[in-house]
């Protein structure tokens, strides 16, 4: 068959807590570059791109990683304007992709889904794709396909999926589709030492193919209260209603994974096994399977200096670490937060993100350093009553036209020139010069020049927040905030 109605779906709401400290839940793992040159979200891109062009790509976020997911996709804004479906809030994989669904649906009555996740690694894309003309034939026919990995260890922390092989469902090559014939939440390691040994279950992958209106059938089937929901939403979002009380319908949906309130429960359900070189490189300990390793089986990244230490991951952000003599270990060192722990306790590092969540810790949430549209931000030092931050703007490019109601700021130009908006004032800034910006004054940030912007910016106020903002103008569609 041809992709004539071949679509991508890419997940990208990651909540950033397995790979802290170096993500962070506005900047999760699909947004760093693991193995590369290129990011994880921009990696999937490209893999769908061997079987369609961007504009059929649909990328599923949320409100938080707006401005990081924009920059990442830079290269195909063009392409994917309009594509972009920004969540209130995250509410599980089922509501994610039946909004997406119901956009698709709306462009092409018979569009083909392919959801993935925007955070795994494929290293074998020629056979994913060969995967893919197999899963649109099937789908094409009714079934809810997803991919089954075949298990190379007795892991614990992937559910199974068991093919039903006297029920053939579609065949391309040397790869076969089958009924599904169970389902199998994640295991005790003694269940999933007999699975592996069985050699006839498989990895769930959550890489998932079907027609957008059979999903949307059995969701409703299963789910309709779900789906009326979602019907609601699609239409206020049609109808350009208010961010609030979108987010407020949101809410009320019901969180829920695709699995459980689908695959689990249908007769339609499909597996394809394969073996495409696939990792949800769920943990730092994990990461040896997809990043190079030494002779000494460490996987090394940045200024790191190693005497005699082995199997282990050491990461380094900015600083020179320098490890003597580990076994096994994981270090990540970042310019605000440093992990140290056993390979084999990599998955409680989640544990640590809800410890900081309940502490209202900052380190949670989001790097000194936070990237957006138009450059990025650092944090260099912040106590109650002030903040100082680097402030980089590239060429060309503006911040939203702005006021906060709870703080001043003091602007020093370091490098380049700066266009100032404060009130009814335009004027330009060089390199030594400084203003003020008063409360509650409308103002704006510009670099009309060639070279990269640079300020240094102090707050003053009893409030810092990043949410004390309203906005009047923007050049990246970010609304108003207060």
């Amino acid at each position: 068959m041809t992709n004539t109605h071949l679509y991508g779906v890419i997940l990208a709401g990651g909540s950033g807590t397995r790979f802290w400290p170096l993500s962070r839940e506005r900047f999760p793992k699909q947004l760093l570059r693991i193995i590369g040159e290129e990011t994880l979200i921009q990696q999937t891109v490209r893999r769908l791109l061997r079987s369609m062009s961007a504009d059929r790509i649909v990328v599923v976020t949320n409100q938080n990683q707006a401005d990081s997911i924009t920059l990442q996709l830079a290269t195909w804004k063009d392409e994917l304007s309009g594509n972009i479906i920004f969540e209130p809030e995250g509410r599980n994989t089922a509501p994610a992709i039946g909004l997406a669904a119901l956009q698709l649906l709306h462009r092409d009555p018979d569009a083909v889904m392919v959801v993935l996740p925007a955070d795994h690694v494929i290293a074998k894309p020629a056979i994913f794709q060969q995967a893919v003309n197999l899963g649109a034939q099937m789908a094409m026919q009714g079934n809810l396909v997803t991919f089954g990995i075949h298990p190379s260890r007795p892991e614990t922390g992937y559910g199974y999926i068991q093919p039903n092989r006297r029920s053939r469902v579609g065949s391309r090559g040397k790869m076969t589709g089958y009924r599904v014939a169970r389902f199998v939440e994640k295991p005790d390691l003694s269940k999933a030492q007999r699975y592996v040994q069985s050699g006839n279950f498989f990895w769930n992958s959550g890489i998932f193919m079907w027609k957008a209106s059979v999903v949307l059938q059995e969701l409703e089937r299963q789910k309709p209260a779900l789906v009326k929901g979602l019907k609601r939403i699609a239409a206020m979002i049609q109808d350009g209603a208010a961010r609030a009380d979108i987010a407020k319908q949101y809410h009320r949906l019901e969180s829920v994974s695709i699995d459980h309130g689908v695959m689990e429960h249908s007769s339609q359900a499909a597996v394809i096994p394969v073996d495409f070189g696939w990792s949800d490189v769920g943990s730092w300990g994990s990461l040896e399977e997809v990043a190079p390793r030494n002779r000494s089986g460490n996987v090394l990244n940045g200024n790191i200096m190693d005497i005699g230490s082995t199997n282990s991951v050491l990461f380094a952000d900015r600083r020179m670490v320098a490890t003597i003599g580990l076994s096994d270990m994981v270090v990540v060192d970042t310019p605000d937060a440093t992990l140290i722990c056993p390979k084999s306790r990599a998955q409680d590092v989640k544990q640590v993100v809800q410890e900081l969540k309940k502490r209202n810790a900052p380190e949670h949430l989001e790097h000194v350093t936070v990237m957006r549209p138009w450059g990025a931000y650092t944090v260099l030092e912040e106590a109650p009553g002030y903040k100082v931050k680097r402030i980089t703007v590239m060429p060309g490019r503006r911040l939203s036209l702005q006021l906060h109601h709870k703080r001043t700021e003091h602007w020093v130009v370091i490098n380049g020139r700066a266009r100032v908006t404060c009130g009814d004032e335009v004027y330009d800034l060089n390199a030594g010069q400084s203003t003020g910006i008063p409360l509650e004054t409308p103002h704006r940030l510009e670099n009309p020049g060639q070279d990269v912007l640079e300020i240094i910016e102090v707050q003053n106020g009893p409030y810092l927040g990043e949410d004390d903002i309203v906005r009047f103008q923007d050049d990246f569609g970010r609304g108003a905030t207060t």
